[in-house]
């Protein structure tokens, strides 16, 4: 009896220790599986990935990982998307600002692919997506970033416009774009955008131009701490939900002077775009993104040109801004270094609109833009790459987006529209010679 019992005691033992043993490998195997798709990583030292990359993986919310190849919501079956690179890393990024809603994105996609440039900006208007509470209409985006990540190239949106119901019916004489009261509905917005294109965009613009009643309509005017405090929930929402998405601050408009509404003296209608960014620094503005937006239309100055350049003359100009009331906005050069210059250089710039505009071929010119008599098309090239290669030269801008594309064949506004001097293929889809010089130049 004793014999069988210290038997049996032996065979329980060991039964219990291949049971564990069991677990044990068991329990290995899926912390191998969970290792392999969802662990925690770091950007740090990694080098970029080469562009033929199409299986690489991209942080969830939670700071794990998912394949790319996996569909993302609202996105075709095994879309794919190219990694962003890691902030650590100081990279200049070239690229253009796309209409790319309006026609086949597709085709749009491919002539920037054709051009050599790796980003394409999409402005995105939230009142066109969520025009009633909660009633979300993506599709027109979807096909903008499908078409993009299917090409490789890395994607920019710049997230403007609150629908009329996020906001009192305050209007001036001119209504246009405007903040929604509560900020928070703006975060829960961006929010959604980010999980339906996760992965797959790759820089949001929080808002644009804010220094302008045109873009921040509201009563009191324009506001440099109530848009820092924008900032900051869209920054953190962006962030909890993909860290690798760089966050660009809201680009002001190089206006270089300040106007109050004549009803209302304590309201700005629109402010200094210097002075807005000195109050954006003293509210802290910088911890709040990665990239400091800016924009320079150029004029009709070359790119190289400081605003007090007494030497350089151009007597035929007929727009005379530069030499008769000299001031850093009419300078690109001026601009962006004065820009570095004053936040020392803890963030790097993201010039999210440049450019120069011509409208030489067009037979006329938008009011106000007179400055665009000045500039050939040769010229407007010319002063195109130039700039490019002088962003690059500085080393403090990170990324630069060409103004634009294709706007003037697509808003059939004809000559008098803004945006059609800028844009370097015509009214009947022909190049421009700034298109060839774009395609032709070295981009290192």
């Amino acid at each position: 009896m004793t014999r069988i019992h210290h038997r049996s005691t032996r065979e329980r033992q060991q039964l219990i220790l291949g049971i564990a043993l069991w677990v044990v490998v068991f329990l290995l195997g899926v912390f191998c599986l969970w290792w392999g798709f969802f662990a925690p990583t770091t950007e740090t030292g990694r080098s970029n990935p080469p562009a033929t990359l199409t299986a690489a993986r991209t942080a969830t919310p939670q700071g794990g990982l998912i394949p790319l190849t996996t569909a993302t919501p609202g996105s075709p079956s095994g879309s794919t998307s190219r990694p962003t690179v890691p902030l650590n890393q100081e990279v200049f990024g070239y690229g253009i600002a796309v209409h790319g809603i309006v026609g086949d994105p597709n085709y749009w996609m491919d002539q920037v692919q054709t051009l050599g440039l790796v980003w394409v900006k999409q402005q995105v208007r939230w009142d066109i997506i969520e025009p009633s509470p909660g009633q979300y209409q993506w599709g027109l985006f979807d096909g903008v970033i499908d078409a993009a990540n299917a090409r490789g190239l890395r994607v920019a949106l710049s997230v403007v416009h609150a629908p009329e119901w996020s906001h009192a019916s305050y209007r001036d004489s001119n209504p246009e774009g405007a903040p929604p009261d509560d900020l928070t509905l703006f975060a829960d917005f961006l929010a959604r955008l980010v999980d339906r294109y996760r992965g797959r965009i790759h820089a949001i613009e929080v808002w644009n131009e804010q220094n302008l009643d045109r873009e921040w309509d509201t009563a009191e005017g324009v506001n440099p701490a109530r848009y820092v405090e924008m900032l900051r929930l869209a920054y953190q929402v962006i962030k909890s939900r993909d860290p690798n998405i760089i966050v660009i601050s809201g680009a002001l408009s190089p206006v270089g002077a300040t106007a109050t509404d004549s009803q209302n003296p304590n309201r700005i209608i629109y402010m200094d775009d210097f002075q807005y960014y000195q109050e954006m620094i003293a509210r802290g503005f910088l911890s709040y993104c990665d990239c400091v937006g800016v924009h320079h239309n150029g004029y009709n100055i070359p790119p190289d040109i400081a605003w007090d350049d007494k030497t350089y003359q151009d007597p035929t100009a007929q727009f005379r801004g530069f030499w008769d009331n000299p001031h850093p906005s009419w300078s690109f050069r001026s601009t962006l270094w004065r820009y570095h210059e004053a936040i020392s250089g803890m963030k790097p710039l993201c010039v999210t609109e440049f450019g120069w505009a011509s409208s030489e071929g067009f037979g006329d010119y938008p009011i106000g833009f007179g400055f665009a008599q000045d500039n050939t098309l040769e010229e407007q090239a010319q002063y195109i790459v130039q700039a490019f290669q002088l962003m690059r030269q500085w080393g403090f801008v990170r990324l630069a987006f060409l103004w634009n594309l294709d706007f003037a064949q697509k808003d059939g506004i004809g000559p008098k529209d803004p945006n059609a001097p800028y844009s370097i293929i015509d009214f009947q889809g022909v190049p421009r010679p700034a298109y060839h010089a774009v395609k032709l130049m070295d981009k290192p």
